[in-house]
């Protein structure tokens, strides 16, 4: 694989526009997974030469480089509601993209433009609202159901984050398997080991005085935190505390109900969103991760976590095995019984969570943003190739 340094696209005067309005959305679970996935594709996208021109389409400034070769295009548009940020994908854009002569557009969240002469690329993350349309508002889920479909067809090529989503479109969009590269996330570097004196005081500050188990994701349906909270409730002997860290997505009422009905409300915490320069505290303090859900485009928690130190137990669905390797435990999502017995046997065998510590930094080393750049430029670059 070449290096960043020595990638080039072989063609003048190149221009690529790049739709990052996502990041515009409030700070909240929706800037979670996704939100990062983006920002740091661009920020570690290979610097090009003279002849070659990035544009980034945002209203959020702060979390884009200042990138040589490229350059922030803003709008007026209030990106950063949804229906706005629809129109102006739909509209805005191709006419900006027409008038400044544009050669390739990478839409960086599902959806393409519907009318442009301009070839296209396309990410796409999961199908989870394929395969539980039923979790998902009914216009949300309409809209990326009908869009992504007939984005992933119309596009050059198709960018996935895992191999379980490439063959998922695949097998329910019919997109050629040598249509779609699939481009890792990486794991920041803030993602490491933190000594223990600055550990013990973040303990303090946020009164975690009991070990605990740590579950990092949005509350909404598929993460399947219901049947964490069964396994937890089951464990015996243990005096231990369980904290869901993520923000309130859709239809986790449940999860509220059922915290009260297993009489855990003292013993289960919620964080609400968790700012990125705060997780690698809550992944270091934390006895083991349990990432119990039933479908993701990756699991960037896992490798997070990993890339802390902290051991891993997972469900064993869609592309969650690609992140956890051979160092998680995995479970069958809805095996609760198995997820107790993991919990108890890492709780109590000091050898296995050792173990686990050492190959999990190990395969967190496996994934690394700056390979996700030069691999999306990859992709660039053998479109314009076919022209």
């Amino acid at each position: 694989m070449p290096g960043e340094d020595s990638f080039q696209l072989e063609n003048n005067k190149t221009r690529i526009g790049i739709n990052a309005h996502l990041l515009s959305s409030e700070l909240d679970f929706r800037r979670a997974g996704i939100h990062h996935y983006i920002a740091q594709v661009i920020n570690h996208l290979p610097r090009l030469n003279d002849q070659t021109e990035y544009l980034i389409y945002t209203r959020d400034r702060t979390t884009i480089d200042d990138l040589t070769g490229s350059r922030i295009v803003s709008s007026r548009w209030p990106t950063e509601q949804r229906l706005f940020r629809i129109l102006w994908e739909q509209s805005a854009w191709p006419f900006h993209a027409a008038r400044e002569g544009l050669d390739l557009l990478h839409s960086m969240a599902f959806v393409t433009p519907f009318v442009t002469r301009i070839p296209s690329i396309v990410t796409v993350y999961d199908l989870s609202f394929v395969h539980y349309p039923d979790k998902f508002p009914t216009l949300q889920r309409q809209y990326l159901q009908t869009q992504t479909a007939r984005s992933v067809n119309q596009a050059r090529r198709v960018i996935t984050i895992s191999e379980a989503t490439r063959q998922d479109l695949y097998n329910y969009f019919n997109v050629p398997l040598e249509k779609t590269s699939v481009v890792y996330p990486g794991v920041d570097a803030h993602f490491r080991q933190i000594p223990e004196k600055s550990l013990n005081a973040f303990r303090v500050q946020n009164n975690l005085y009991k070990p605990f188990i740590l579950h990092v994701g949005t509350l909404q349906p598929r993460k399947n935190i219901p049947a964490l909270l069964i396994a937890f409730a089951a464990l015996e002997n243990q005096d231990i505390d369980l904290v869901l860290a993520g923000g309130k997505g859709w239809f986790y009422d449940e999860i509220f109900n059922q915290v009260n009905n297993l009489g855990l409300t003292d013993r289960v915490h919620f964080t609400g969103y968790v700012r990125d320069e705060e997780l690698p505290f809550w992944y270091n303090a934390a006895k083991v991760l349990v990432f119990p859900s039933v479908y993701e485009g990756f699991g960037m928690p896992i490798i997070e976590a990993m890339a802390c130190g902290t051991p891993v137990i997972a469900a064993r669905s869609s592309s969650i095995p690609e992140a956890g390797g051979e160092t998680a435990l995995y479970f069958e999502p809805h095996d609760v019984e198995k997820l107790t017995q993991q919990l108890a046997e890492i709780i109590e065998d000091k050898n296995l969570l050792l173990k686990m510590r050492q190959s999990g930094l190990m395969q967190a080393r496996k994934f690394a943003w700056n390979q996700a750049g030069v691999e999306t430029a990859q992709v660039y670059a053998q479109v314009l190739a076919d022209r």
